[in-house]
């Protein structure tokens, strides 16, 4: 069912939400931690992107 990108994708997420919390709740830069979650949606995009792709055996020519 998952395969090593899904979880490359899944961790990426995790990792922006990590750092994003970080910088939220311990540095208290707000501006800084919401520019890294938005990078969560983003991330999520280009996994269903290239999992699409892969599904469908597009290529890039």
């Amino acid at each position: 069912m998952f395969k090593r990108s899904d979880y490359f994708i899944i961790l990426a997420v995790m990792l922006s939400f990590i750092i994003s919390a970080y910088l939220w709740f311990v540095v208290k830069d707000q501006q800084q931690a919401i520019f890294t979650a938005i990078w969560i949606p983003s991330i999520f995009t280009f996994g269903i992107y290239f999992k699409l792709c892969a599904m469908l055996g597009l290529k890039n020519d």
